[in-house]
């Protein structure tokens, strides 16, 4: 039996940009839940929408998944993180290959309203193969796909993550215009924390 739209939270990179584990980095004082880490702020709004939600993970990052695990989240430990964001999400679905669809999240993106992520989920129960937010007409996360992908999804690898799916079936996806800035807004290095948005 299928088990519904599962979130999958990719937190398995290395925050090379930003100089150390950006996931476990606090949000500034003047934001939405200022002092949390930007890996639970992240998880959290997940949760919200979708609360059988996995987070992705790479080896040896114990005090990252207690944070996650201890929100609410189901860890899956990516061996090959490194080879980059596509081995992590293949890892994700691989886990929840009983899921009617997925919702893939960045954890660096602790600012996506779990509204937006509830339209995302919509959209797919709806009929969407593939869905996305946009905000003032750009295309942002996180990004829906229904069942039908599971071969493809299970089988990416390297850093091109789901980007090579949006760009082999652009047929396929369903956008959303939402007015929730965060959707586009993630954290690559630290001055991004300071950026207001």
């Amino acid at each position: 039996m299928a088990a519904g739209i599962r979130g999958i939270l990719l937190a398995a990179g290395y925050s090379k940009r930003f100089g150390s584990n950006k996931l476990l980095q606090a949000l500034p004082a003047g934001s939405p839940q200022a002092g949390t880490p930007i890996a639970l702020a992240s998880a959290r709004h997940f949760l919200d929408a979708l609360p059988d939600s996995v987070a992705v993970i790479r080896p040896r990052a114990q005090k990252l998944a207690k944070i996650l695990r201890d929100a609410g989240c189901n860890t899956v430990v990516c061996k090959n993180a490194g080879e980059g964001m596509g081995t992590s999400l293949a890892a994700g679905v691989r886990a929840t290959s009983d899921a009617d669809g997925w919702i893939v999240a960045l954890a660096d993106m602790p600012f996506i309203r779990p509204e937006t992520i509830r339209i995302v989920a919509k959209a797919l129960r709806d009929g969407a193969a593939i869905a996305a937010p946009t905000f003032r007409g750009e295309r942002g996360h996180p990004v829906g796909f229904a069942r039908r992908f599971l071969e493809e999804l299970s089988s990416l690898r390297g850093d091109d993550g789901a980007r090579q799916l949006l760009t082999q079936h652009p047929e396929s996806l369903t956008l959303q215009e939402v007015d929730d800035p965060g959707v586009v807004r993630d954290i690559d290095k630290p001055s991004d924390l300071d950026a207001r948005a």
